[in-house]
């Protein structure tokens, strides 16, 4: 019952961690990565689809992005997509293939990603301490239908702590990683 809830505990703190860890991939840095568009919501027949279902995505250059869409009527759909994206870009549509150019980063515009990362790393954060008050109620009523003692509930609780801090350290580590990225010039 304890491994129980703490493997539960440990798989939804990786899942918060996988989670932040997409959600910077398409943090845009001074380069081009095509996780930057990867995920970004086409509306293809009414319904929300990644790029990457659609398009096929390369970096031909270290600031340019080309998009093929594999049918191209959906060129326009793509364009509006992008345009409506708070990415920043203008896409060049050449009417096979759409080009978005990065360019450079201002200090200004470093400084505004640099925020949105501390956010992202703090919503993280609470999702894993969401994690651990979920994790010590569920051992916590453990301990009430007498299914484990007191000791034991005490000894999972520091468990649960140790995934937490383990969790929240990676979670910084990802943070600073991506901040050293965007602020390097």
């Amino acid at each position: 019952m304890i491994k129980d809830v703490l493997s539960d505990a440990e798989h939804r703190m990786k899942a918060a961690v996988s989670v932040l860890e997409e959600d910077l991939a398409g943090l845009r840095t001074g380069r081009a990565s095509t996780a930057l568009v990867e995920k970004l919501p086409v509306d293809y027949y009414d319904v929300p689809t990644p790029l990457y279902q659609l398009a096929s995505i390369t970096i031909p250059e270290p600031q340019q992005i080309a998009i093929r869409p594999y049918d191209p009527s959906t060129l326009k759909l793509i364009e509006k997509a992008i345009q409506a994206s708070d990415l920043g870009l203008t896409p060049n549509n050449d009417g096979a293939n759409i080009r978005l150019n990065l360019p450079p980063l201002t200090e200004e515009r470093r400084r505004e990603l640099v925020r949105l990362v501390h956010k992202r790393v703090e919503e993280a954060k609470v999702a894993i301490r969401n994690v651990r008050r979920s994790a010590i109620d569920d051992l916590r009523e453990l301990e009430r239908e007498k299914m484990i003692s007191e000791n034991e509930r005490d000894r999972a609780i520091d468990k649960v702590q140790e995934l937490t801090d383990k969790y929240s350290e990676n979670v910084e580590e990802i943070g600073k990683r991506k901040e050293d990225e965007i602020m390097e010039v």
